[in-house]
């Protein structure tokens, strides 16, 4: 009787995407990477384009003390030749001042091809947030 192992399969389009999400809220932006073909396009909030998960972190850094995601749900949408999908959820963690927060929405758009992210746009409450705390209606 054999007691070979049994081939691993392949991760889903959804899990590829958890794992990268995982990664970046170690942070690990290298980990991350590897979830990602290189020269992918990160755009971020704002409208702010990086091309490796560094510059994400970089930004959140400068924003957060420290940040995770409830990651709530992947909606998987398969085309030909990519799938899109969203990661939907909530922000929790620390503003600069060591303020607390969460319930912070974010939506993440992922465009999967061949196993590595493409493409990745990233949506959040926290620019609304901040001028809230500040005294400016959002």
């Amino acid at each position: 009787m054999s007691t070979a192992a049994k081939p691993e399969s392949p991760m889903t389009d959804a899990e590829i995407v958890e794992a990268y999400l995982t990664a970046s809220m170690i942070p690990d932006p290298d980990a991350a990477a590897a979830y990602m073909k290189p020269g992918t396009v990160i755009t971020f909030t704002g409208g702010r384009a990086f091309d490796h998960p560094r510059g994400p972190t970089g930004f959140n850094a400068k924003r957060y003390r420290w940040v995770k995601k409830k990651m709530d749900r992947f909606d998987v949408c398969p085309g030909a030749d990519e799938t899109v999908v969203y990661s939907v959820g909530t922000l929790y963690g620390e503003w600069m001042d060591g303020t607390p927060f969460e319930g912070n929405r974010y939506v993440d758009r992922f465009v999967v091809r061949d196993g590595q992210i493409v493409k990745m746009d990233v949506w959040n409450d926290s620019a609304e947030r901040i001028l809230v705390q500040r005294g400016i209606e959002a």
